[in-house]
């Protein structure tokens, strides 16, 4: 029988050693996605992770996956793609757009392991949503933009937390775009000195990439270490980005 934390009106979380083996780092159910409390959970290694119509439940998964900046692998392959479609970067340029286009794509059902076949369903809820928009309007959660002249064909978003950027979605609608997003992001995190992009669990595709899987423990360490790190006033502000090729 599973036994879970539920959450109450207050914005603690329980320590993420007590997140279940089974399903993978599910540690508690309830509270809310006010920006507070959503804060606090990436603070600590912990995210929302729910189909609609579930409660809300938080994860911290054991191992944990992350991707350093110096270990992005750029191909010759994806270079040569670069320089073919020319595509420009842009950081907060239109979070709700690239927000919106995750939110379109179906994905795998939160809590089903290595279960990889997808649904038509979306975890990206019209209330998600909500949360992060918020989230973005505070200063915490950012979006990259892929463009193919003036046409949105790729993008991520997440939230920063000190020098740790937390991905939550990506999106493509040309080839290499999401990648494009990612770059993008790793070029802009190095220029401003920050640790590392938690990828929350890896996949295949994020490991050809470059993602890792350290020990939970581990993670915790390096997200510590990170959260006192100061940014620049202008690194989060809405700006062009350059893709090196």
């Amino acid at each position: 029988m599973l036994e879970l934390f539920k959450l109450d009106h207050t914005n603690r979380f329980p320590a993420v050693d007590f997140a279940l083996i089974e399903p993978n780092g599910l540690l508690a159910f309830g509270g809310d996605l006010s920006a507070e409390r959503l804060l606090e959970a990436y603070k600590h290694g912990i995210f929302p992770w729910f189909s609609e119509g579930d409660p809300y439940l938080w994860w911290s998964p054991d191992p944990r996956g992350i991707l350093a900046l110096e270990d992005f692998h750029c191909s010759k392959s994806f270079r040569k793609s670069l320089r073919k479609n020319q595509y420009r970067a842009t950081l907060n340029n239109n979070f709700l757009a690239v927000i919106n286009e995750c939110a379109s794509i179906p994905r795998k059902s939160p809590g089903l392991g290595n279960v990889s076949e997808t649904n038509n369903l979306t975890w990206i809820t019209p209330e998600m949503k909500n949360a992060y928009v918020e989230l973005h309007h505070k200063g915490y959660a950012h979006s990259i933009e892929i463009w193919d002249k003036e046409i949105l064909v790729g993008g991520l978003y997440g939230v920063a937390v000190g020098g740790v950027f937390c991905g939550e979605s990506m999106f493509h609608r040309k080839t290499d775009a999401s990648k494009a997003a990612l770059y993008a992001l790793v070029l802009h995190m190095k220029n401003h000195n920050m640790g590392f992009i938690d990828c929350q669990m890896e996949t295949e595709h994020l490991r050809s990439l470059g993602c890792q899987e350290v020990d939970r423990e581990l993670f915790i360490d390096m997200l510590d270490e990170q959260l006192t790190v100061e940014l620049s006033e202008d690194c989060w502000r809405a700006q062009s980005l350059g893709i090196l090729v």
